[in-house]
């Protein structure tokens, strides 16, 4: 009887999303609706909130010492198609990364991944551009998946899961040649950081540091990226 009620209490946490992925699908979609009801408020968020390199002589931008802008800019949309794809792959690819991994660590894996997009942003697009949009964190997610199914390519799980992360991911990367004002600098930048935190989470599973490891590494991934930026661009204002 004990192990059936721990049985029925584990189907019951699978059955609805956990609580990062469903906090993250709330908040985004709100903000998108109400940037979308009041345009005055979607121009403040746009220019408080969006990732831009920016110059630091100029006061504005990563460069100039605002860093939150490469974490911000993950909660904004410019179309519906963009949130609508974004948050169908935060549906589809997030849960089971957060119930592997825990809600902390997945939300790490989720921040870490926005400011490796970010970047990547930083480093190779204009520095006046403005960049929103959560597909630096969701190619994170993407790359995460992908370090997994390598790890498992012997297997057919691996296997299938390779073959269409590949499609997708193709896909995507194509995209930007054909529809113009896509930041392909935060897919890559996204995925690379997935990718990593994926291999971390493979060594740290390895050691039984499962939580606290996954948390910690995903947490040292952001703050490098956010780091390197920073500096690279004239350090924080004095």
């Amino acid at each position: 009887m004990g192990q059936a009620q721990r049985n029925i209490r584990t189907v019951k946490q699978r059955v609805g999303l956990p609580p990062v992925t469903a906090s993250l699908l709330v908040v985004t979609s709100a903000v998108y609706v109400l940037a979308w009801l009041l345009p005055e408020l979607e121009s403040r968020f746009v220019r408080d909130l969006a990732m831009i390199a920016g110059l630091p002589e100029l006061g504005v931008g990563v460069a100039a010492g605002q860093w939150w802008r490469m974490f911000t800019a993950v909660l904004l949309h410019g179309s519906m198609f963009h949130i609508l794809f974004n948050m169908w792959a935060l549906y589809v690819f997030g849960p089971q990364i957060e119930r592997e991994s825990g809600s902390l660590p997945f939300l790490a894996i989720y921040l870490s991944a926005a400011s490796g997009g970010s970047l990547f942003v930083f480093w190779f697009s204009d520095p006046f551009t403005f960049s929103i949009g959560a597909s630096g964190a969701i190619f994170g997610l993407f790359g995460v998946w992908l370090a997994g199914a390598y790890r498992l390519r012997h297997t057919y799980f691996g296997r299938r899961v390779l073959s269409q992360l590949g499609i997708l991911l193709a896909i995507n990367f194509a995209l930007p040649l054909f529809i113009p004002n896509i930041a392909w600098e935060a897919h890559l930048g996204g995925i690379v950081t997935g990718v990593l935190i994926g291999l971390l989470w493979s060594a740290q599973r390895q050691r039984g540091h499962r939580v606290a490891g996954l948390a910690v590494s995903a947490l040292a991934v952001g703050v490098v990226a956010v780091a390197a930026a920073v500096l690279l661009g004239g350090g924080l204002p004095g």
